[in-house]
């Protein structure tokens, strides 16, 4: 592959990439940083990328992979006891319906990294599991159960229950939450 086609090729990706980043990272700059690690990487390393493959799959592998290790840097860092960073944080919108986007928000960001991760993957982004477990690293099995636990998860924290009609405030949010929603086995 031609450094002009990896180009037109990885700039194509930037979109999901950053919707991919914000799932994980839960904040606008640190997302913005991370994709720009995860292209820097790509870029210098793209001779060992081998062409045919899946660009798009390889490009979320070295996201992850900084994510995680952002994170274990991150656990050895001072916290912010006076909360002046946390202050700072905008406060997300209301929207209407009974699932609203804001009460999401909150339940998704109290989700552990791998299970935001795996709803963001087939929920949102529509990979079968199949791609989402070679993603990640992981067998099909442990996506499965990542996923359920999620979405169990979600639907606790937002005192949903199965037999109860779900008002649903856009699509992405429906698939994140529905068992029949993403992927496929």
């Amino acid at each position: 592959m031609n450094r002009q086609d990896a180009k037109a090729e990885l700039i194509g990706h930037m979109k999901v990439l950053r919707a991919f980043a914000m799932s994980l990272t839960r904040n606008p700059a640190a997302a913005d940083d991370l994709v720009q690690d995860t292209v820097l990487k790509a870029w210098s390393k793209l001779d060992t990328f081998e062409e045919g493959t899946n660009m798009r799959a390889w490009l979320f592998t070295i996201l992850r992979n900084g994510f995680y290790s952002d994170r274990r840097k991150a656990a050895r860092e001072t916290d912010d006891p006076e909360g002046n960073l946390a202050g700072a944080l905008a406060e997300k919108p209301a929207h209407d319906g009974r699932l609203q986007l804001a009460d999401f928000r909150v339940a998704f960001d109290t989700l552990p990294p791998e299970q935001r991760e795996v709803l963001t993957l087939v929920g949102v982004l529509q990979y079968s599991y199949e791609e989402a477990a070679e993603m990640c690293g992981v067998k099909i099995g442990t996506i499965k159960s990542r996923l359920k636990r999620g979405r169990d998860a979600l639907a606790q924290a937002m005192d949903l229950s199965e037999d109860e009609p779900i008002e649903m405030t856009d699509q992405v949010t429906q698939s994140v939450v529905s068992v029949n929603g993403g992927a496929a086995a």
